[in-house]
């Protein structure tokens, strides 16, 4: 079985969507827009500024956009090169762009089983536009060219009404119940996406019996303290700019495209993690940033068997999902550790002056 040297978060600074979900972050800020990413780089570029030579070993890469990730025709053709190259690759998506996935079905079936979608399911707007149809069709695509999916809800209050029909709906198309996330307001605290107290709005989502949701809603709102290695084993990419982070929070790293022969630095978080808790932690975490916290496997919150008993996971993405950061990678001493926290210390302390400021100037 391969191992994964680490999870690179790529985010695509298109903040466009041909959707208009009420609990997206961009509808929240109203910060859509109609500019698509342009890519300065050729695809071969990006491959050789991602190889695995330079990262270290096989790696796990996440693709999202603002908006929706395949508006960009670029995206496809880097996604291949980051296959060709030999990493696995997972893309979010809201499932409507047809054009795009019969692009992809032409790729090399090799290279689909190492690529898995994350099929956003954004039941009211796919009724609206009158694309349900269309959206499973989509998916249904992807699963007979041997790519891997999910199918995933972003529970909101509005969305309890058709909770029986969202059952039914995904039973008959996909031969299993979609999994569940936790909607997010994007503001200081990030708080759940919901007028329920957070125990309601378990009660409720539950019944979808989805490892996924079950699994964010023992972290959602824990504040970690651990030592964690996002910085190292894991990192957030723009892959426009090429500016890679420790995380959504922490110091600018390196740039992959600055001199795509030369060494990337890495270097962990530590302790000093700035974010109010670790909200997309069901992969950070399940990856194995935090080496001793027991999580499952990314795999257990993905996958479902479907009716006639197959999955939506293939063997070799399964297999792959299933790896643990510090497989491939060497834990620190203590000494190790506090020298990174020192290090790290005044950097947390600014951003958290700096958010403290910027909340000030919007009361």
């Amino acid at each position: 079985m391969e191992k994964m040297k680490r999870f690179i978060d790529c985010y695509i600074p298109t903040e466009t969507c041909n959707f208009r979900c009420h609990y997206c972050y961009i509808t929240q800020h109203r910060k859509f827009n109609s500019n698509l990413a342009k890519f300065d780089y050729e695809p071969e570029v990006i491959r050789k500024a991602l190889s695995k030579k330079r990262l270290g070993g096989v790696c796990m890469f996440n693709i999202c956009a603002g908006g929706e990730t395949l508006l960009s025709e670029d995206v496809i053709k880097i996604t291949e090169q980051l296959l060709l190259e030999g990493h696995y690759v997972m893309i979010v998506t809201n499932g409507s762009m047809t054009n795009r996935f019969k692009e992809i079905s032409k790729f090399d079936r090799k290279l689909m089983s190492h690529l898995f979608f994350k099929f956003s399911f954004h039941y009211l707007e796919l009724v609206r536009m009158n694309l349900l149809e269309k959206y499973f069709e989509n998916v249904k695509l992807m699963e007979e060219c041997g790519a891997s999916y999910t199918i995933e809800i972003t529970p909101t209050d509005e969305l309890e009404p058709y909770i029986d029909e969202i059952k039914e709906v995904c039973l008959k198309y996909v031969g299993a119940l979609p999994h569940i996330t936790i909607g997010r307001k994007d503001s200081e605290d990030i708080p759940p996406l919901t007028q329920h107290s957070f125990e309601e709005y378990k009660k409720i989502w539950k019944e979808f019996n989805s490892e996924m949701f079950n699994f964010k809603s023992t972290i959602f709102g824990e504040k970690r303290k651990e030592f964690c290695y996002a910085g190292d084993w894991s990192v957030y990419l723009n892959l426009m700019s090429g500016e890679m982070r420790q995380c959504y929070c922490g110091k600018v790293l390196d740039n992959i495209y600055k001199n795509v022969d030369k060494e990337l630095k890495f270097a962990p978080i530590g302790n000093c993690c700035g974010m109010p808790h670790c909200y997309n932690g069901h992969a950070f975490l399940t990856f194995g940033d935090i080496p001793e916290l027991e999580t499952p496997t990314y795999d257990k919150l993905r996958n479902r068997v479907k009716k006639d008993g197959k999955e939506w996971l293939s063997d070799e993405m399964k297999s792959f999902m299933q790896s643990k950061l510090k497989d491939a990678n060497a834990e620190l001493d203590s000494s190790k550790k506090n020298i990174i926290n020192l290090k790290n210390q005044p950097i947390i302390i600014l951003k958290k002056i700096k958010r403290k400021l910027k909340n000030e100037k919007k009361k």
